[in-house]
């Protein structure tokens, strides 16, 4: 398994971690990966899969990296702390090496839930803080807000087919340091991929490279400096084939294939900017997310 360091830290992870939103495969699958080296679990208290991580990781704690997230709704401080107590309960630990604030929230001041984030910090419950869903300006803002810490990672929508944070976000997380965590970097279904490769690029390019259609995708997103995926794997036989994305590469020519001939979306910043002032309304009606 190939290793990437977390932001600017000494911290490593692997290429490959492990997505748990929508996770129905219980605690073997989860143990498989991280006897194969993707030692990252990505989960969140929205997922509902929290538990079924803590029981999984029950005597290798010191073995994996457990990244959690909170959400919006618990951005105040005082709700963010007590937030964060349940899902230290519900995982089974101690403490969180990376906890993420799920979207941006733009009803509460972003310095008072940064100054809780530090808070845990010093208190020894979490170790690194993230984001997800963070466009450059909230990364920015987000990052002005805190005393003695980094933003170490933004986990965002990225695969072959969704490339809409190579407009800006990709770039100025490179080059602030910040890892990109890739989450559904196969799609979401493999149906979707068959779907935007209507030349079948995509088996020809894995079959030259002896590997599966799945790993070639994965290959394509990791090979990108600073950047690690979290594919969802509910079954040991799709964990193993997820991790068998790492520890080698894609040759140059097929990687430029790949990235001319698969259609994807790119979001435009005007459509981006209407979904996040939708969201802003939406928070601003009293709806939580």
């Amino acid at each position: 398994m190939e290793w990437k360091n977390l932001g600017k830290s000494q911290v490593l992870l692997p290429a490959i971690g492990l997505g748990t939103w929508n996770y129905t495969g219980g605690v073997e699958p989860i143990r498989e990966g991280i006897e194969r080296g993707a030692f990252l679990i990505d989960t969140a208290e929205s997922y509902g899969t929290e538990e079924v991580v803590g029981a999984a990781i029950r005597g290798l704690r010191d073995r994996v990296l457990v990244a959690t997230k909170v959400s919006p709704r618990n951005f105040r401080p005082r709700d963010l702390a007590a937030a964060a107590e349940r899902s230290l309960r519900r995982l089974r630990t101690d403490w969180i090496d990376l906890y993420q604030l799920h979207w941006p929230n733009y009803t509460v001041p972003i310095v008072e839930t940064m100054a809780a984030m530090e808070s845990l910090i010093d208190e020894g419950k979490v170790r690194f803080i993230g984001v997800s869903n963070f466009s450059v300006w909230e990364l920015q803002e987000a990052q002005a807000a805190l005393s003695n810490c980094r933003i170490v990672s933004n986990q965002v929508h990225y695969s072959l087919i969704e490339r809409s944070i190579e407009q800006d976000v990709f770039h100025y997380c490179q080059q602030a340091g910040i890892t990109v965590i890739a989450y559904s970097p196969l799609g979401k279904q493999l149906s979707r991929l068959r779907q935007h490769d209507p030349k079948g690029v995509l088996p020809q390019v894995a079959s030259r490279s002896g590997k599966t259609v799945p790993q070639a995708a994965l290959n394509w997103v990791i090979a990108k400096n600073n950047v690690i995926a979290i594919p969802k794997a509910s079954t040991v036989e799709h964990v193993v084939e997820d991790c068998g994305a790492s520890g080698w590469r894609l040759a140059e020519a097929d990687m430029e294939l790949l990235k001319t001939q698969i259609r994807y979306r790119h979001r435009g910043r005007l459509e981006r900017f209407a979904q996040r002032w939708a969201r802003h309304a939406f928070q601003l009606s009293g709806r939580h997310l």
